[in-house]
């Protein structure tokens, strides 16, 4: 394809995958106010971004599979339809259950983009030239994460947060038009759908009740519980009867003879961890703005530009490097680097942090996140065979949304047991008066408007969560390490020149090619046994005389 063709091809894709970025992150600037409109806690406000994690994990292997299976084009645009309808219904939202309820239905859609868009990009650009096109996925990312609380807080400010989960539809339109319009992917060769839905069905079970014990534990009941003890227990059955099923299925949900390839396994470990960092700054730097130093949802969105600076400044110049000189390694290695240094970094704020110190450790973060997260991607599709690449790409993206969603919900539970000790602990110096007061605006466990708060209250609150939040940050560094050592024994392979598609066809060609040689080898075979058998003789007539 040239250069034209693929940005054509690209253009519903992009679109598709900024709508998706953007039913996400304009609501992030906003939820501490939505949380507290609708009368939910700290673990409601966990919940709500954490469901939607949630169902992208789960969902996120079984499109990948079905990309495999089924066409990737009419895929893509059914996730689209389905993460919009689901964000269009939570914007109906009267209480924190049925919000949560429909952010399930849009993590469901998100599981399709994030698997399928990286699949159809394989499909069409080859390893090697795809860092050409990076800055074109950066730029998305970082116009939809950046833009998103900006405008986000913005349109709060203006006309409500209900209007956040509206304003993608009409992209989301837009979005599938194009599609339509512009992608045009070749036929694969056939393969018979047999789909394994006993195994998707255990992995879902087992990932989504390991994933609310996580989230309810510390909350709703002790670590050390019976309760703890049976989720975990039903859990862990759930998951090893997934790996028998999936070990005697001929098509497995995620085929476990990928975890062989060694790039694929280090490469999925990594992503874990890049999944607490990517999901998990986003929330709690937006909690920090608004709770620990009383921006508006406006002004925390603005505030995270730099983080998001960082993250396109990096994917875009180590992505067009990657493509020129063809080499990765180092650049893994340095982002794994710097996303330490920056959670290290962010791990030191206080309430009364210097504002540009803190942009400075975003931009720190946010240039380690960009190194990494494309170029994860990117190795294990050149490692791996392109009749698994549906669920190779899926795995590790199902294996980050997992990260993201442990990470989010332990740290966040790590975060609320922070804030109330050191609320607890403050509310015994006030005065009185105070004491009353605080008891009266906080007693109920709710996330409070801070700018609503008495002064020495407003103070006390913000100290809370500004220490609180360094403490996540610092919590999420060990994850980091981890990630700097998959990342440092990744095997160094040089990237390919063929995309999907012309790897698919060689591949058919090959298997013919092999089909031929070994017919004509045991044609040859044949012949040469009839002519040289020392027991039998053929005659004219046709019987055989036996040689004594």
């Amino acid at each position: 394809m040239s250069h034209r063709q693929v940005l054509e091809a690209l253009s519903g894709l992009l679109l598709g995958m900024f709508v998706a970025i953007l039913a996400g992150t304009v609501v992030a600037t906003s939820l501490p106010r939505i949380i507290a409109d609708l009368k939910g806690d700290q673990s409601a406000y966990t919940w709500v971004v954490t469901a939607t994690l949630l169902a992208t994990a789960v969902s996120t292997p079984i499109w990948g599979k079905f990309a495999d299976l089924f066409n990737r084009k009419l895929l893509i645009q059914l996730a689209l339809v389905i993460f919009v309808v689901g964000s269009a219904l939570a914007g109906l939202s009267q209480d924190t259950n049925t919000l949560i309820g429909f952010r399930v239905l849009q993590g469901l859609g998100a599981g399709g983009l994030a698997a399928l868009s990286q699949i159809i990009m394989a499909d069409i650009i080859s390893p090697r030239d795809r860092g050409k096109y990076a800055g074109l996925f950066g730029g998305v990312m970082a116009l939809g994460t950046v833009g998103g609380p900006l405008l986000g807080g913005v349109v709060t400010d203006a006309f409500g947060w209900r209007w956040n989960f509206f304003i993608a539809l009409p992209i989301a339109i837009v979005a599938i038009i194009l599609l339509q319009l512009t992608l045009h992917l070749p036929k694969r060769p056939q393969r018979t759908a047999r789909i394994d839905y006993l195994g998707a069905l255990l992995i879902a079970a087992g990932v989504s009740l390991l994933l609310i014990w996580v989230t309810q534990a510390g909350n709703q009941f002790e670590w050390a519980s019976g309760q703890s003890f049976i989720m975990v227990a039903g859990a862990a059955g759930l998951l090893i009867a997934a790996v028998i099923v999936e070990f005697t299925v001929k098509e497995p949900i995620i085929p476990l003879g990928l975890f062989k390839n060694r790039t694929f396994t280090l490469a999925t470990v990594a992503s874990l961890s890049v999944g607490v960092a990517m999901f998990g700054t986003s929330v709690f730097l937006s909690q920090y703005m608004q709770l620990a130093r009383g921006a508006t949802p406006t002004q925390s969105g603005l505030l995270t530009i730099p983080m998001m600076g960082g993250l396109l400044v990096s994917s875009t110049v180590f992505g067009s490097m990657v493509s020129r000189t063809g080499k990765w390694k180092a650049i893994l290695v340095s982002g794994s680097v710097l996303v330490l240094a920056g959670l290290l970094l962010l791990g030191t704020l206080q309430y009364d942090t210097n504002l540009v110190l803190v942009g400075v450790y975003m931009f720190v973060l946010g240039a380690g996140l960009g190194m990494l997260m494309q170029n994860l991607v990117l190795v294990v599709q050149n490692a791996i065979e392109v009749k698994n690449l549906g669920v190779a790409t899926s795995a590790v993206t199902f294996f980050r949304s997992i990260g993201g969603t442990i990470g989010v919900s332990v740290l966040g539970s790590v975060l609320g047991s922070t804030v109330a000790a050191k609320i607890t602990d403050g509310i015994g110096a006030l005065s009185p008066a105070n004491q009353a007061a605080a008891a009266k605006a906080l007693g109920g466990g709710a996330i409070p408007h801070i700018s609503e708060l008495p002064g020495a209250i407003r103070v006390l609150v913000e100290s809370a969560y500004g220490s609180g939040v360094g403490t996540v940050f610092l919590f999420g560094a060990p994850l980091a390490v981890v990630t700097l050592v998959m990342v440092a024994l990744l095997p160094n392979l040089p990237l390919g020149r063929k995309n999907a598609v012309e790897l698919s066809h060689t591949d058919e060609a090959a298997h013919q090619r092999e089909a031929e040689d070994t017919e004509d080898a045991l044609i040859g075979v044949s012949a040469a046994s009839v002519a040289l058998s020392p027991v039998g003789q053929v005659h004219p007539t046709g019987t055989i005389e036996v040689v004594k």
